[in-house]
């Protein structure tokens, strides 16, 4: 299975980001998936796709062209799709995907996730959408979903298939690896 993450190239405040980011790539590793994330070696990112390497998976980065520019390819990975932009690059992330995963991350993963979380609303993508909800990170999206049901402007039946991970063993049930 190919699990797409969206994450971001910085690395944040917390310590236990990077922890955690790691322990997602070694159980993605392990299990025998592959990931496909946004091709950067710095921050998060570049900890998750080295901590699926090391413990013996593939990883597929796809990243535009004005970022390799910038030097911020991950020259170790598995493959490296270039694309044109950032539009084309959500795209080949979304047909890459098997099953999709939101770690911590900015404004960057929040566009990413929400077309995730729009796509598997209106049966459009039949894969899992998970927000890993580290530290209550995505307490307030989480509320904000429940809010739009409260208000009648969503449905429960809408929501099918998008999942708030509170560790990684909700990842390893959701995902059934």
């Amino acid at each position: 299975m190919n699990i797409t993450v969206y994450l971001g190239a910085s690395s944040g405040n917390d310590p236990t980001l990077e922890t955690s980011v790691r322990a997602l790539g070694r159980l993605i590793g392990k299990s025998g998936n592959a990931l496909v994330y946004g091709g950067s070696k710095n921050g998060l990112m570049g900890a998750l796709a080295e901590s699926v390497l090391r413990a013996g998976g593939e990883v597929t980065g796809v990243e535009p062209q004005f970022f390799i520019d910038k030097g911020y390819e991950y020259d170790e990975i598995t493959t490296l799709i270039v694309t044109r932009d950032m539009t084309e690059r959500k795209t080949k992330m979304i047909e890459l995907g098997d099953a999709f995963i939101a770690f911590p991350g900015g404004t960057g993963t929040l566009e990413e996730i929400s077309e995730i979380m729009s796509k598997v609303s209106l049966k459009q993508l039949a894969a899992p959408c998970i927000l890993y909800n580290l530290n209550g990170y995505y307490d307030h999206l989480k509320a904000l979903l429940a809010h739009m049901i409260d208000m009648g402007l969503s449905t429960p039946e809408r929501q099918e298939g998008i999942y708030f991970a509170e560790t990684l063993d909700d990842i390893r049930a959701i995902l059934k690896i």
